[in-house]
């Protein structure tokens, strides 16, 4: 068949729109207050480009893509807000590591004795390792999860195990 006789629209292939930071099923949607301030800012921003992508005239075949893209991503971030539970780090026992906790791990057998490790226990969509924080249901904050003060455990790091102690534990 001619090109001719095909629709633009129906040349167009639907957008992929990437999916959110997974989430196993059946899990809760923890967040911290500020990884909620978090995603409603990121839902305030993709409304306000979408509203510009809709004022946009120049290409409708272009305008059409972006917006189907917008309304993916806000809808998939609609839904994980409509699922989020605030979690305030506050609130958690101050001598044991729970949700919001910042950790601090001292290798003390295994890998480099005497090596620390820093990070705080976040919600998924707040995951950053480059920036210290690690969501809730990573292998690593699952194991911590729950350690007192002073307590050692073992981290399995692929083939290796590593014992290491819970130096210290903070809420922000």
């Amino acid at each position: 068949m001619s090109r001719g006789f095909v629709k633009e629209d129906d040349a167009q292939t639907p957008p992929i729109i990437p999916p959110r930071a997974a989430l196993p099923p059946g899990t809760p949607n923890y967040v911290t207050p500020h990884g909620l301030e978090a995603l409603r800012a990121e839902l305030a921003a993709l409304e306000a480009e979408r509203a510009q992508a809709e004022a946009n005239r120049d290409n409708d075949t272009d305008r059409t893509h972006q917006l189907s893209l917008y309304n993916g991503r806000i809808a998939l971030l609609t839904e994980r807000l409509g699922s989020a539970k605030v979690v305030d780090p506050a609130g958690q026992p101050a001598r044991e590591v729970r949700f919001g906790a910042t950790v601090t791990l001292r290798t003390v057998r295994g890998g480099k004795v005497g090596f620390e490790r820093t990070f705080t226990i976040v919600g998924v969509d707040e995951a950053d390792v480059a920036h210290g924080k690690v969501a809730f249901v990573a292998p690593i904050a699952r194991t911590v999860q729950g350690a007192k003060l002073k307590q050692q455990l073992t981290l399995k790091l692929g083939p290796q195990e590593e014992v290491v102690e819970v130096t210290a534990i903070a809420y922000a």
